[in-house]
């Protein structure tokens, strides 16, 4: 008996499932396209649905913040690209939370057959056989994952968050840190626990300039 294999979810560290896709800004190919930058890869049930519609108008009206942080944004839904341009374009006749005139400028993929969800784990068939979860990707300039978010179909994502993500990986990579619970930029950061017992020692006596410690193992770094 031959049993059909289920497409195996990426994971954290990755790297990430590579496609060529038809979207509303014309065809492109992952990861090519994309080399040096960060990219948020986030999936949508699917075109003139409400919750959607919110997320988009959000998204939209937040790509230059994302630009600003080297970060392009890439939708998907497994609706058609005719779909698509219709709904985008009643998206930009719509007036919400003081947005209004919103025009998506990033890419949205059409995925009728569902090769780059599936590719993603974005079709949950717990949730809809036909629809896509809101899954967020992120994934460094090199194509790796980064972080993965999933958000049921009834609730809309926090947006402000998947930023703050991404400028939390963006300096863990650049002065390698870690960053604490809720921090955002220009908080204190987390520096490498101490790897030996005089390392450790050492730290708790003398932790350096800017470098503070509540315990050996939870040490911080001033940025202010």
């Amino acid at each position: 008996m031959n049993e059909q294999s289920t497409p195996r979810m990426p994971l954290i560290g990755d790297p990430a499932p590579s496609f060529r896709a038809v979207t509303t800004q014309g065809v492109i190919n992952f990861p090519e396209d994309y080399e040096g930058k960060w990219v948020i890869l986030f999936s949508h049930p699917a075109d003139f649905t409400p919750v959607c519609t919110t997320e988009f108008m959000t998204f939209a009206s937040m790509a230059e913040e994302f630009k600003e942080l080297n970060t392009e944004l890439i939708g998907l839904s497994v609706d058609s690209l005719y779909a698509h341009i219709a709904w985008l374009r009643k998206i930009q006749e719509l007036e919400w939370k003081g947005m209004k005139d919103v025009e998506v400028k990033f890419p949205l993929i059409e995925d009728i057959r569902m090769e780059v969800a599936n590719k993603y784990g974005m079709i949950q068939p717990g949730q809809s056989n036909t629809q896509a979860v809101r899954a967020v990707f992120v994934i460094d300039p090199k194509g790796v994952i980064r972080a993965i978010l999933y958000y049921p179909l009834s609730t809309g994502r926090n947006f402000d968050e998947i930023k703050r993500l991404i400028q939390a990986l963006q300096k863990a990579d650049a002065d390698n840190v870690a960053t604490p619970a809720d921090w955002r930029p220009g908080d204190d950061v987390i520096v490498p626990t101490a790897g030996s017992c005089g390392t450790a020692k050492e730290r708790m006596e003398s932790p350096g300039e800017g470098v503070y410690c509540l315990d050996w193992f939870l040490c911080f770094k001033k940025e202010s």
